[in-house]
């Protein structure tokens, strides 16, 4: 996988993450899709999701990554749409697997349940983490109902 757009969306709880990884990607070069939200200000994860999530079906952006407090309600919305497969993360390892066996293209981080230096340390892995195939291509095909 070497994508080069990233669909960002967050709540109002992963909203300073969402900034630091925002300006982390396009310091690496990456097209930044960034959804919102663009404060603190309580909102509704789905409103910000469900785009990013469009963004990806539609084929603008390559993967996403979608933070909430406890990455539960992003990951849900997002595995509403066809073709997404979100994974909730909380540990490099777990990431690394969700990439590797998952073929997972959103990464949706818990963000009052990690640091700053965790959540991207876990963007890195999910970007530079092939999906391995072979008997996993099998599973994740039976996925979609």
């Amino acid at each position: 996988m070497n994508p080069r757009t990233v669909a960002l969306g967050a709540d109002h709880a992963g909203y300073s993450y969402k900034e630091i990884i925002r300006a982390s990607l396009e310091s690496e070069g990456y097209a930044v899709l960034d959804f919102g939200t663009d404060s603190e200000d309580s909102v509704d994860y789905p409103d910000f999701v469900h785009p990013a999530m469009e963004a990806i079906e539609g084929g603008k952006a390559d993967i996403g990554i979608i933070l909430c407090g406890t990455g539960n309600g992003v990951a849900i919305t997002a595995n509403k749409h066809t073709g997404i497969r979100a994974a909730l993360c909380w540990s490099e390892e777990i990431t690394e697997l969700a990439r590797q066996h998952n073929d997972a293209n959103v990464l949706a981080l818990p963000t009052r349940f990690i640091s700053r230096d965790e959540a991207l340390a876990m963007v890195n892995t999910f970007l530079s983490t092939p999906f391995e195939g072979g008997r996993h291509s099998r599973r994740v095909g039976k996925i979609p109902c």
